[in-house]
């Protein structure tokens, strides 16, 4: 590292670059420093408000925010003092002061408490609040607002403004009245919210939370627990932004971005909250074979319909068999050109692999093709006349190294 600084953390001699805060520097070497308002991750500044990450520097009259303060050579800096401590319980037991108690609130899971528990601090203590926000709003189908929760952190401000660059959510009211807003005060599922969630994944005390984890009315939460978290990738097209899954009673509940090359922890509306189809009564989960006695119309209607009426339940064994066999029928009494093979984008390079050869060999046929024809029939031209390949050249973020960039049609 070139250009390093040296200064001691809790007596410690440290190097670390010189536009690193003190809060990075510690985070790294597995010092933790409590905080709200900010989010060591890329897009969001450290905002400096909540003043849950002070320490102690040598030689200052005052306290001073991690996360915002540089590190400078030769600086000394404790973040274990009493001093230290005691202003940051304070900040706690303060905003506490103001929330429902843990277990009643929409999120007893989330990072304020957690904190806040470290410290042995829950609501209703020695110090009473009167900072009655008590807006409730579930006109979002998948994001539920609690005020009563909120700490006018900012976080969801930056997640909107600066990080998806949507500038849906501010900030209304003055002093202990404020409160975030969506556009001019509308309710959050009237705005121009586009529900990628990523307020929800900043906000840390559940002010802006899944409805998934909660009551029909979006006040209660009622998974506290996840059985398991499941390290995924995106089902929905070919970006490949990585997620993590958290399972309840073998259900998916909650998703949530996961720091990847092409996401860098941020996800869609699709990839955050459309993942109710893996549940959905509807879902096809044994294989089925059409009855003999059902008759084939290609405009049938099966939405007011019993499936049963039309298919029987099979095994894997048979369906697999009825469809090799129906397959081969047509190859070998057509030939191989009477088949084609149509692929789809939510498959791996691998499966995609496969299923080629499978055409081409198993079929007997180079009649394969993909639903990018379809979808992205344009851009598909564009590229092999520009770059000599249909495919995507680069991955988004090498959009940051080009000297220009031209968005067509947004």
């Amino acid at each position: 590292m070139t250009n390093q600084i040296i200064f001691t953390l809790n007596g410690k001699s440290i190097a670390a670059g010189p536009h690193e805060t003190i809060w990075q520097v510690a985070k790294r070497e597995g010092t933790r420093i409590p905080h709200l308002c900010h989010l060591d991750e890329p897009g969001y500044n450290a905002d400096g408000n909540c003043r849950a990450c002070m320490v102690e520097i040598e030689g200052e009259r005052v306290l001073a925010a991690s996360c915002q303060r540089k590190v400078g050579e030769g600086m000394v800096v404790r973040t274990d003092t009493e001093r230290a401590d005691k202003s940051r319980r304070m900040v706690f037991e303060l905003l506490a002061s103001d929330m429902r108690k843990a277990e009643e609130g929409p999120d007893g899971l989330s990072s304020f408490w957690q904190w806040a528990n470290l410290f042995g601090i829950n609501a209703g203590g020695r110090l009473a609040g009167d900072r009655a926000l008590d807006g409730h709003d579930i006109t979002n189908p998948a994001i539920a607002v609690n005020l009563d929760t909120c700490i006018a952190c900012g976080l969801c401000v930056r997640a909107c403004r600066e990080v998806q660059v949507n500038d849906v959510i501010g900030m209304g009211g003055r002093g202990q009245g404020t409160f975030p807003v969506f556009d001019l005060g509308d309710d959050m599922g009237l705005s121009t919210c586009v529900t990628c969630g990523e307020c929800v994944q900043a906000c840390p005390t559940g002010a802006l939370y899944e409805k998934s984890l909660m009551d029909e009315a979006g006040k209660t939460r009622v998974v506290h627990e996840f059985d398991k978290e499941i390290n995924s990738v995106c089902p929905f097209c070919g970006v490949g932004c990585q997620t993590t899954v958290r399972v309840k009673d073998n259900k998916i509940v909650q998703v949530d971005g996961r720091d990847g090359p092409a996401n860098e922890n941020r996800l869609c509306v699709k990839g955050r909250f459309g993942f109710d189809y893996a549940m959905s009564t509807e879902r096809l989960t044994k294989p089925l074979i059409r009855r003999d006695d059902a008759p084939k119309q290609a405009d049938i209607d099966m939405r007011k319909m019993d499936i049963l009426d039309v298919f029987r339940e099979a095994t894997w064994e048979e369906a697999l068999e009825k469809a090799a066999s129906g397959l081969k029928e047509i190859r070998d009494s057509r030939g191989g050109a009477a088949l084609a093979g149509f692929g789809s984008a939510k498959g791996s390079n691998e499966e995609a692999y496969l299923f080629q050869k499978l055409v081409r060999q198993g079929f007997g046929t180079n009649n394969v093709d993909h639903c990018t024809r379809l979808c992205h029939a344009s851009s598909v031209v564009a590229l092999l006349e520009g770059v000599g390949s249909g495919a995507v050249s680069a991955p988004f973020t090498d959009a940051m190294k080009a000297d220009c960039i031209v968005a067509i049609g947004c």
